[in-house]
């Protein structure tokens, strides 16, 4: 059902983008988030020794915050390994933090004739080739050719590659970029990391406003059930969205549902006269719609 949600909402939100980057490709980020669990009520999702989790691993869209890959695993799976289950798609962005850094899985994405973005880790052993003038490019300390030090190294990713040093005025900081694609600006690089944000704010949204803290069942199947019940609604609700062209944000718009699900008012009659108050986020309560 979530996969017919999910392709329903990609063809919804299809030429939608806020990227703040001229550019026709497909745009994703990969990440994951643990949800946390007693460890001696779900034995088998055990994380660390005295903690147990559920991770759940998501591939979105960043051109239309919609999930394009998702997958639940015990929280001790290694979010690198999941990049093997993961088609890369020709000319897509593929937008990743440096626990994903992994040389030979991103020689995989290269290999696919696709374009990984990563931070780099400070450890980074590597020679630089050549530079690109940087004048007039607010905010790149440098733009440079690069390849990668060391007989493993060189092993899983024997090609050259780009490494760009970005200061994020905004943040006070400086970040450092690996990537395989050559044509776009350093500018454009760093702008596309920084619509990352949007897969945590993916995570935010269905770990606290679709409140999973509580679970229906102790098995496996019934948490994987629960998150997958999670992820339908957002769908759903960001379907509506876009269907009844409705300006409320998704948050707005679930809380909404959530007080009148048994309301006999067609949707779009339901948020023409929106209730006028502020809807607080229930800490204490799941949402109706698990009831």
């Amino acid at each position: 059902m979530a996969m017919i949600l999910i392709e329903e909402a990609k063809a919804l939100y299809l030429n939608e983008s806020d990227l703040q980057v001229d550019l026709k490709n497909n745009v994703f980020s990969i990440d994951a988030t643990v949800i946390d669990v007693c460890l001696s009520a779900f034995s088998w999702a055990k994380f660390r020794r005295t903690k147990g989790g559920i991770k759940v691993h998501v591939e979105l869209d960043l051109k239309t915050a919609i999930p394009e890959f998702v997958q639940i695993t015990p929280a001790a799976v290694h979010e690198i390994n999941i990049l093997d289950n993961i088609t890369f798609q020709p000319d897509s962005f593929y937008v990743l933090d440096r626990g994903y850094t992994a040389f030979d899985r991103l020689y995989q994405i290269h290999k696919a004739k696709a374009f990984f973005i990563i931070r780099a880790k400070d450890n980074l052993n590597f020679s630089r080739i050549s530079s690109v003038p940087i004048k007039n490019l607010a905010g790149v300390l440098c733009d440079q050719t690069i390849r990668l030090n060391g007989f493993y190294a060189q092993k899983d990713f024997p090609v050259r590659m780009r490494r760009i040093k970005f200061y994020d005025a905004e943040n006070d900081r400086v970040l450092v970029f690996l990537s395989n694609n050559f044509g776009l600006r350093a500018t454009e690089i760093a702008q596309l990391y920084k619509h990352r944000w949007k897969i945590e704010m993916f995570f935010k949204w269905i770990k606290q406003h679709l409140k999973i803290k509580s679970f229906w069942g102790r098995t496996e199947n019934a948490v994987k059930i629960q998150i997958w019940i999670a992820i339908s609604v957002y769908l759903l609700v960001a379907i509506a969205k876009k269907k009844f062209q409705l300006k409320q944000s998704l948050y707005e718009i679930l809380q909404v549902l959530s007080i009148c699900i048994f309301d006999k008012v067609p949707l779009h009659e339901l948020f023409a006269n929106p209730i006028q108050q502020n809807f607080k986020e229930l800490n204490d309560k799941q949402l109706k719609i698990f009831y």
